[in-house]
Order: C-alpha cells, then structure tokens, then sequence
C-alpha cells in the first residue's frame, strides 16, 4: 500500500473502532475507496465519499463528507455504510451478508426543500 494510502488507512481504522465501528475486512476493496478519498481530497479539498457525485462546494456536501451523516443509520439498518466502507461487528466477522444500501441523500435534502 502506498503511503499516502496506508496512512489515511491506519486513521479510518482508529476512527471506526473509536467509534465502534468496523472497516470493511476486504482489503482491497478499502484500499480502492482510499483512493477515491485522498482523489477528492485533493480535487475538491475534502474527503468527499468517493461513492457518491460531489457537488465541489463543501458547504453542499458537508452530508457526504467521509464518514458521511448516513453512516450511523445506514451500518444500523444494513450492517454497512452506503459504499460499504464502515461495516458493523457482524459483517466484519462474518455473521451477517452484506445488503443493498439505498441512497438517502436526496430524500433527506428533498424532505429540506
């Protein structure tokens, strides 16, 4: 793993387990939605869920700002957050399948309008 990579890799994972969550046990997959991040990062100035289309104005996209508004609910209700980055102690161990998330984005910002 690069180093950009494996440093914002070791945060996300303090971060979760801070949190009480999990990162996805799929290496390689996490590796991928790293790079999305550190992609965003760098494009927009912010770790912008790389999953989703950025509106490049942080003020917009604060909701998808990793971890995103939705995690919490979302990792609840499915056991995974919408890119299946954070994943709850029974999909990390095998207990539970992963399952289809459904974007929640533009329901809540519809529900604001």
């Amino acid at each position: 793993m690069p180093d950009e990579v494996q440093e914002l890799f070791d945060k996300l994972k303090k971060d979760a387990q801070a949190s009480g969550y999990n990162l996805n046990t799929d290496e390689a997959f996490v590796t991928e939605l790293i790079k999305g991040l550190i992609v965003n990062q760098k494009r927009y100035g912010y770790n912008s869920c790389p999953c989703r289309l950025s509106e490049g104005d942080k003020w917009k996209d604060m909701d998808i700002i990793c971890p995103c508004d939705y995690r919490d609910l979302d990792v609840s209700e499915f056991g995974s957050c919408y890119c299946a980055l954070y994943v709850s102690e029974a999909v990390a161990r095998g207990e539970k399948k992963f399952e289809p998330v459904p974007e929640r984005r533009f329901l809540s910002q519809e529900k604001k309008h």
